[in-house]
């Protein structure tokens, strides 16, 4: 972990000296454009239904904020606590669940931008205590989903999890 050192000194004397351990979060951070509205954009990332078109089939609790999204791999996977919703502009979860542990404490954000004739979704996955394999895995699934997401938005058709782009033998 990366050490910032402070010392005051007078004099050619040191008069204290503060030693401090910097902790340095990583994020992951994708932005894409579509051909669609935001407030399409805002019902494909806020409704069960919408959101089982581009990440996982198995999706539940969707809702106001105070809800929790589940989400299923396989009988397993992540929650979500919907911590913000700006209709049209924003939707904030908060990782709520116990797996992946890599998880605890991450926050998953999409910012939506409408700009001329398309919509860019600014999507960041935050929080994370530093670089990893995982956080790398995570990033390119992430790009993947977004462009499932894409795909629904553009075309009506994803490709959500079990029928997405594997990106390993996991």
């Amino acid at each position: 972990m990366p050490k910032l050192m402070i010392a005051a000194i007078l004099n050619n004397e040191v008069l204290i000296e503060v030693s401090v351990e910097v902790s340095v979060m990583a994020e992951i951070n994708h932005r894409i454009g579509v051909a669609s509205s935001a407030e399409q954009v805002y019902q494909a990332l806020t409704t069960n239904e919408e959101l089982a078109k581009w990440w996982t089939w198995d999706v539940s609790g969707a809702g106001p904020v105070g809800s929790v999204i589940q989400f299923r791999f396989h009988g397993k996977g992540p929650d979500f606590s919907v911590v913000e919703l700006q209709p049209d502009r924003l939707v904030r979860w908060r990782h709520s669940g116990e797996m992946p542990g890599e998880w605890k404490g991450t926050e998953i954000s999409f910012s939506i931008e409408p700009e001329n004739d398309q919509t860019f979704i600014r999507f960041r996955h935050s929080g994370w205590a530093g670089a990893s394999d995982f956080l790398a895995h995570c990033s390119t699934k992430w790009a993947v989903f977004l462009l499932s997401l894409k795909s629904v938005l553009e075309t009506g058709k994803g490709h959500p999890f079990p029928d997405d782009v594997h990106i390993d033998l996991s």
